[in-house]
């Protein structure tokens, strides 16, 4: 055995698919000493997980390579639905214009290597051919048995992260439970070409029904990129049946090595249940895959935690799973970062479980529903339908790490809620209109300070205490109603807070910094906050409301982020 001594690394990620890489890339990009390892040689060319859900985007802009997958992907534009051959209402996957994202598919090897080619930019590379097979943790660590090429290995590290699906040695070895069952179906996945004239970028969901009403036969292509290429999936034929595997974990999700369809056995389906006459073509690779619905009991335990399927699988319906995980392991990632830097309070880890595990139950809930009938089998309104299938209504309400009361008439997030972007932000040097988003790429915490001109000095009083409670770790900006009055112009305040002592501040605060001003020019800002009086936002790295206090105050302030920085 080969015994490293003391911490080789901060953190240990076990498992490098799209959530593992997630994970390493976020606490690289913070400077956190972090290993990957994966049992696999090199990437599966699988194109498993292959929708991108907008929000997905959003987290990649944050992280700095969005522009990377959206040169890779397609637009997907909507569904086209077909019950016993006949056509159902068009679902067209229309997002508010402030959403700065669309839907888009990209075969999950293509977003491994985009989020694999950023983590290397760090340094960091994939341990491949290397399996976590054990661990015991203690207060101080984690000591971690690997095996890999060069045989057995004990790394001692501060935290460990299973990104090892949903098989997850960190699971088990943990004790979770990870309740749920199986679908009796088996399905086929392939990818291939094929020569219909249907609208491009739109999925394709062709259904059966028997003289009952139930679904008995099926068929679902997702587009992707190159000309005519989608990923099918279809019910397996009674050939290639079988029982599901014995033994192991109990656990039947995922594809499957020793059953391999051939394209004869994607064209039957076609020709059942395509609306056009189709041939299909140049396969890439097909598989038989089973489905499981089961969430664990909490989302880690001391040192160590779980994310993605490691946590929850589910069908595969509305493409949730991969997405939820991403999210998983930002969410988890930057508490990580400040609990290693020391500078987290001692409930923000234990905010992780809190969190995302509410969010998991209602994704298994609602893919499970969905399953025979597709996203239109919820009875929502469709626009949000079409939100809550970009994960743009995730939100964390009640959570033990936000402050705040709701907005007066529900107008506006609330603390917990996504923070939405806007345009319409100007500034004195830019001569293009600003988004919110641009102010807070490259940036963790951010204190949003929004109010009339007149408030500007109040706004600045409390920009100085945030940055003495928060020990320089949180950026502030000022976000003023309205284009500039011609009494400001020239003054310097369209850029710059003053400093001074506003009549509205509270006592005592001292002298405050300048903090960037810019305007809510078109009342953007405005509309899509639903704020009035000055207010203070609190922008989390995640791109989440962390506090909505109104009016904004020192005190105020000084309590929320004693939640997640500590005293």
């Amino acid at each position: 055995m080969v015994h490293t001594d003391g911490a080789t690394a901060d953190v240990l990620v076990a498992g490098a698919g799209p959530v593992g890489l997630t994970a390493a890339a976020e606490l690289r990009r913070r400077g956190i000493a972090c290993r990957i390892v994966d049992r696999l040689p090199a990437r599966l060319p699988y194109a498993k997980a292959v929708g991108i859900q907008p929000r997905t985007l959003e987290i990649w802009d944050r992280m700095g390579f969005v522009q990377a997958a959206l040169e890779a992907a397609v637009h997907m534009r909507g569904q086209l639905t077909y019950v016993n051959g006949v056509e159902q209402p068009r679902l067209d996957m229309v997002l508010p214009p402030e959403v700065p994202y669309r839907f888009a598919a990209l075969p999950q090897y293509e977003t491994e290597r985009i989020v694999e080619e950023f983590l290397v930019r760090f340094g960091t590379h994939i341990e491949r051919e290397t399996e976590l097979v054990s661990f015991v943790q203690d207060a101080d660590g984690v000591t971690c048995r690997l095996t890999g090429p060069a045989g057995e290995e004990e790394v001692r590290t501060r935290f460990l992260v299973g990104c090892d699906g949903a098989h997850s040695i960190v699971r088990k070895g943990l004790g979770l439970s990870f309740e749920g069952g199986a679908f009796p179906e088996e399905f086929m996945l392939a990818d291939v070409e094929v020569d219909w004239d249907l609208p491009y970028g739109y999925a394709v969901r062709a259904m059966h029904h028997d003289a009952g009403g139930a679904v008995d036969d099926v068929l679902v292509c997702i587009p992707l990129p190159g000309s005519g290429r989608y990923r099918v999936s279809m019910m397996v034929p009674p050939e290639l049946s079988a029982a599901p595997p014995q033994g192991g974990d109990g656990v039947v999700h995922g594809l499957e090595g020793a059953r391999v369809p051939e394209l004869g056995h994607i064209q039957a389906v076609l020709d059942r249940l395509s609306p056009q006459p189709v041939t299909a073509s140049a396969m890439r690779w097909s598989s038989v895959f089973r489905i499981s619905h089961r969430l664990v009991d909490r989302y880690g335990d001391g040192r160590v935690f779980v994310a993605g399927d490691a946590a929850h699988i589910h069908p595969p319906t509305g493409a949730q799973g991969m997405n939820t995980g991403i999210q998983d392991a930002w969410n988890l990632a930057w508490k990580l970062a400040l609990a290693l830097e020391g500078a987290a309070a001692p409930g923000l880890l234990a905010s992780y479980d809190a969190e995302r595990r509410p969010v998991g139950e209602e994704v298994v809930g609602r893919t499970v529903r969905q399953a025979g009938e597709g996203v239109q089998a919820d009875p929502e309104d469709v626009d949000e339908l079409i939100m809550r299938q970009a994960q743009l209504l995730v939100g964390y309400r009640g959570s033990p790490v936000v402050q705040g009361a709701e907005p007066d008439g529900g107008a506006g997030p609330g603390p917990g809620d996504r923070a939405p972007d806007c345009g319409g932000l100007a500034a004195d040097i830019a001569a293009y209109p600003l988004r919110l988003y641009d102010l807070l790429r490259g940036r963790e915490h951010v204190l949003l300070l929004f109010g009339p001109g007149p408030a500007l000095d109040a706004l600045a009083e409390a920009a100085s205490a945030v940055r003495g409670v928060a020990a320089g770790r949180v950026g502030v900006c000022a976000i003023l109603a309205g284009p500039a009055s011609d009494s400001e112009s020239g003054t310097g305040t369209e850029t710059r807070a003053a400093a001074g002592t506003g009549a509205g501040s509270e006592a005592g605060l001292g002298r405050a910094a300048p903090v960037p001003v810019y305007r809510d020019a078109r009342g953007e800002f405005a509309r899509m906050y639903g704020v009035r009086e000055p207010t203070a936002f609190v922008v989390r790295p995640d791109g989440y409301l962390g506090a909505r206090l109104c009016p904004p105050t020192a005190s105020g302030l000084a309590a929320h982020f004693s939640e997640v920085f500590g005293s």
